[in-house]
């Protein structure tokens, strides 16, 4: 595997990603990128020149998968924005191997902090359908996972639960915010 830039002048490597995408994220996460179209201009987005877009490809060119950086805050925060494997090569370190790659490419330029959201649409966690305007700390406190969301993950790559934002997906689909400081 090797990870490098995700060039736009890559066409067959951009339709990859785009794929990956909507591939990706249609069980769980069906409305993100339902189609190609939204797909592309995700990818197209994220190849914007101040963006980090690195790819994971394997040995005969293959797009294993992809990560997304956005600087925030001046570049001492980055937003992790998206992180995606194709489903035949997820469990298989790819998605650790792109978030280290992506925390050096934030290092590199200055960052301290790395955020992200991950979304619970469909109650994949204790935290989804949950009433989180009381006992919030609490009830993050005692999350559990019920159905492979990616909190876990991240949080076995060193991030934090750092906030939630009820409803951000609709009633009782909350967005969990997480965050890592950048090692020096």
């Amino acid at each position: 595997m090797e990870i490098r830039d995700l060039l736009p002048q890559d066409e067959d490597a951009v339709r990859q990603a785009a794929a990956l995408l909507v591939a990706a994220f249609a069980e769980n996460w069906p409305d993100s990128w339902p189609d190609m179209d939204s797909a592309l201009e995700e990818v197209q987005d994220c190849l914007s020149p101040d963006m980090i877009c690195r790819a994971a490809f394997a040995a005969d060119g293959q797009l294993l998968g992809w990560i997304g950086g956005r600087p925030e805050y001046d570049g001492n925060v980055w937003e992790l924005h998206p992180l995606v494997v194709a489903p035949a090569h997820q469990q298989q370190g790819i998605g650790r191997a792109l978030t280290f790659d992506l925390e050096e490419q934030v290092r590199q330029r200055g960052g301290l902090t790395i955020i992200l959201g991950s979304d619970d649409v469909g109650n994949m966690t204790t935290l989804g359908d949950a009433d989180l305007y009381v006992n919030l700390w609490d009830q993050v406190a005692q999350i559990r996972n019920l159905r492979r969301h990616p909190y876990e993950f991240y949080q076995k790559m060193g991030y934090t639960i750092v906030g939630v934002v009820p409803d951000a997906n609709g009633r009782g689909k909350p967005d969990i915010i997480m965050a890592r400081r950048v090692p020096p």
